[in-house]
């Protein structure tokens, strides 16, 4: 076996007289213009780095919790519409206060002195609590507050406390109906929550909360968008530093510890390292703006990049074992290892471009930034790794005798490699016809996973936001608003008879529709005025309303006063269990708006839009992954010139996607935008271990030699760059699972674990099946004909 080896990695010499026609159509030769002069080309890349630093400092962070689903569609245009008109919920700060002793005297008493002193916060507009609340007014009076100066004591407190849960303003709005939480809501500048002014803001509202109620016994969280956005954009900048250093610590131990010399990591490792640098500094002066789905860009340059670094220096490293110089062997390696290089950058890149055509522009986005990515990574691999090679490396001839016969790690690996491929190519029918029917089984299995979506998923779950809202689901129906817009017609006023009815029926359908509670808007204070007041007349109604706060008033009628919203609240569910109640609830309005002809009622808010989008989203970016099989696998076949080719990749390619869509459905989880995205990337990421084999069995399969020992040598040869390069890569994923964000986390651990069954496929799968075929196409065609 080790005779055999050997053999292998002395013969590297003729390879190169082995097919003359490029897979990559000579783009590979890119790599050979740097290392001409490989002095001034570190001086380029010195200012290059310079200029990339300057770029990612403009790098901002997108923390917008609809940035899933803007895009061009009329739904989310209405939905813009109604946040510019009624801007409450963007810049809502959420405060639940919750406790068996909360309408205890005392513990009242300091609530009412945390309501006031956040009043006083830098960058509050004002806020609404139970202490809002108002007694019924007296004829020609303004009401008085519900909750006096001096608060009752003994039997007086209770029958006073019964009267506060009874209220029908707050009770099951801002105070639980058995007593035990209290929603207080901060409205807050929108120029504040819009920049880094909202870090100090939240953190002063947390001091207050410390500071007044911290000996109450009461639990207190916030949640709210803003609180959410600035858990988003701490999560974003803390989980981007962490994957770089653990993603480049993983590289560097990885590649040291088998190449074992520091040239050699410095020729794999760094130039990942720096294509990281140039893409981030690239994006950031293109004005990209960092999201959940850019935040895993660096790992995906580095596993874009490392794995044809370490196929170069592998390659360079056997050629200077074997004997050349280094500025040979390294001008060898790209010639015979860079159109792989060059063609499994193309693969992930169509995995990009098939996210160009998403209907989210966040993920449109993220396929514009990780194409570009690619094309920087493909030119600093390909530019780097000789330059670095040629002036890093030292003594090459002292290097091949002391390697020749002492490379133990690397030896190690080869004889794994070789044990593999001798039983994959003993049966390779066999093998290939398991491999069929496994693939398929799994591919049923895939078929049948639903697309989940949760606005829970977008945010931090270790931090106070979702427990919060958690508790609001709990206590007061939800966090999530719901709203119904209402946009009069032309000569209709806020007042006419025509309006008020059209809003009274409008709430009451929203009251009654099933999975919608907390509804608010301006006929909740018609009613109050109608029962407490005993008046209903239009002027009693402008009256309270001149009187309403603007902030307050702004929450369900506009500026113009040309149109208002009715707004209720849903719990986080599924989108699979929300949509329902949307549907239904926009299906029942059709009687008002077949009653009320010229009046425009549109059901929205976020909630609706994730429930009606995401799942059609989830859907189409799932189809898009099932064509994307198909297309790579053409330009694969087409690159290399043969239908083989083509056969060949298919079922290693699929392989991952529905192992790891099975491995989803056993945790009973569905498919969401985290793990299509995951498998869409994987797949042309996972392909590079695919086309580094093909590309070698090409220049192993010539005439008069058999097609087993061509698969054996391509094995052994290439086998240990893509084992290490895949643990490297997984490594440098899964290191996402110590995100705060459970998108993110999905991504990292499934996208690694992806890339393993890659590995699992190219072993396993793809040796089999192309000795199969090639066997077949020397039937077809005769012995003579290359199938490769």
């Amino acid at each position: 076996m080790l005779e055999k080896h050997s053999e292998n990695e002395v013969h590297v010499d003729k390879v190169e007289q082995g097919p003359t026609s490029s897979i990559a159509f000579g783009l590979e030769r890119l790599g050979l213009i740097a290392v001409r002069a490989p002095i001034v080309s570190c001086i380029v890349l010195l200012a290059l780095i310079v200029g990339a630093v300057f770029g990612i400092y403009r790098i901002k962070i997108d923390d917008s919790l609809s940035q899933l689903f803007r895009s061009d569609s009329r739904e989310f245009r209405q939905y813009e519409e109604v946040t510019k008109k009624f801007p409450a919920e963007e810049f809502d700060v959420l405060v639940v206060v919750e406790g068996k002793t909360l309408l205890e005297r005392s513990n009242l008493e300091k609530l009412r002195d945390f309501v006031t002193d956040l009043q006083l916060v830098e960058g509050t507009r004002g806020l609404v609590s139970l202490f809002s609340a108002r007694q019924a007014p007296a004829p020609g009076k303004l009401p008085a507050a519900l909750f006096p100066a001096e608060l009752p004591e003994g039997a007086a407190y209770d029958k006073f406390i019964e009267t506060v849960k009874n209220n029908e303003i707050i009770r099951g709005k801002l105070l639980s109906e058995d007593g035990t939480l209290a929603l207080i809501v901060l409205s807050l500048d929108p120029e504040v929550v819009g920049s880094n002014k909202l870090t100090k803001t939240v953190g002063d509202i947390r001091a207050l909360m410390k500071e007044d109620l911290g000996d109450t016994g009461l639990n207190v969280q916030l949640s709210g968008v803003p609180v959410m956005q600035l858990e988003i954009r701490n999560a974003v900048e803390r989980d981007g530093l962490t994957y770089n250093i653990l993603g480049i610590l993983a590289g560097c131990i990885i590649a040291i510890i088998f190449f074992r010399k520091i040239s050699f990591m410095i020729a794999a490792a760094f130039p990942p390292m720096i294509a990281i640098l140039l893409a981030l500094g690239a994006l950031g002066w293109a004005n990209f703006n960092l999201n959940m789905f850019l935040n895993v860009m660096t790992p995906l340059i580095m596993v874009i990049s490392f794995s044809d670094s370490m196929q170069l220096t592998f390659a360079a490293r056997d050629r200077l074992i074997a004997g050349q110089d280094k500025f040979t062997a390294f001008k060898n390696a790209v010639l015979v290892v860079g159109p792989a290089c060059v063609l499994t950058h193309g693969t992930a890149g169509i995995s990009f471009i098939a996210l160009m055509f998403s209907d989210s522009d966040l993920i449109r986005k993220f396929g514009e930034a990780g194409l570009a990515a690619t094309i920087i990574a493909l030119v600093a691999v390909l530019s780097l790794v000789p330059v670095f090679g040629v002036l890093f490396v030292r003594n090459e001839k002292v290097f091949a005798v002391k390697f020749q016969g002492a490379d133990a790690g690397v030896q190690a690996l080869r004889n794994f490699c070789y044990w593999i491929a001798v039983r994959m190519v003993g049966r390779p029918g066999l093998f290939s016809l398991i491999a069929v029917l496994f693939v398929g089984g799994l591919g049923v299995i895939y078929a049948n996973l639903e697309p989940r979506y949760r606005l829970a998923d977008q945010v931090p779950d270790k931090r106070q936001a979702v427990a919060a809202s958690d508790r609001l689901d709990a206590k007061l129906t939800g966090a999530n608003p719901v709203n119904v817009l209402i946009v009069f017609p032309k000569g209709e006023s806020l007042y006419s008879p025509q309006t008020l009815q059209t809003i009274a029926e409008v709430h009451a359908t929203v009251e009654k529709s099933a999975g919608v509670g907390n509804v608010w808007s301006l006929e909740t204070l018609r009613r109050w005025l109608a029962e407490k007041a005993g008046s209903a007349d239009v002027a009693t109604l402008k009256e309270y309303v001149s009187v309403i706060p603007e902030h307050l008033v702004r929450r369900f009628i506009d500026a113009e006063q040309d149109a208002v919203v009715v707004a209720g609240r849903v719990p986080d569910k599924d989108s699979s269990q929300l949509l329902p109640i949307v549907d239904k609830l926009d299906s029942e309005l059709d009687a008002v708006r077949k009653k009320h002809p010229g009046y425009e009622i549109a059901v929205t808010g976020l909630a609706a839009i994730a429930a009606r989008n995401s799942a059609n989203m989830i859907e189409k970016l799932n189809h898009g992954l099932t064509i994307e099989f198909a297309l790579v696998a053409i330009f694969i076949g087409l690159a290399f010139r043969s239908w083989v080719v083509t056969l060949a990749c298919i079922l290693p390619g699929i392989f991952p996607v529905v192992m790891s869509g099975t491995v989803l459905w056993a945790m009973g989880e569905g498919l969401q935008f985290a793990s299509v995205v995951a498998l869409t990337v994987s797949f042309g990421l996972g392909l590079s271990a695919t086309i580094h084999f093909l590309n070698r069995l090409r220049l192993e399969n010539k005439p008069g030699v058999g097609s087993a020992l061509a698969v054996e040598r391509a094995t052994v040869l290439v086998g240990p760059a893509l084992i290490l390069t895949t643990v490297v890569l997984a490594c440098g994923l899964v290191v996402t699972v110590f995100s705060d964000l459970p998108s993110l986390r999905l991504f990292g651990w499934l996208s690694a674990f992806s890339m393993v069954m890659a590995l699992v496929a190219d072993l396993f799968i793809l040796r089999p099946t192309a000795m199969w075929l090639i066997n077949l196409h020397a039937k077809l065609h005769g012995a003579d004909k290359q199938a490769i």
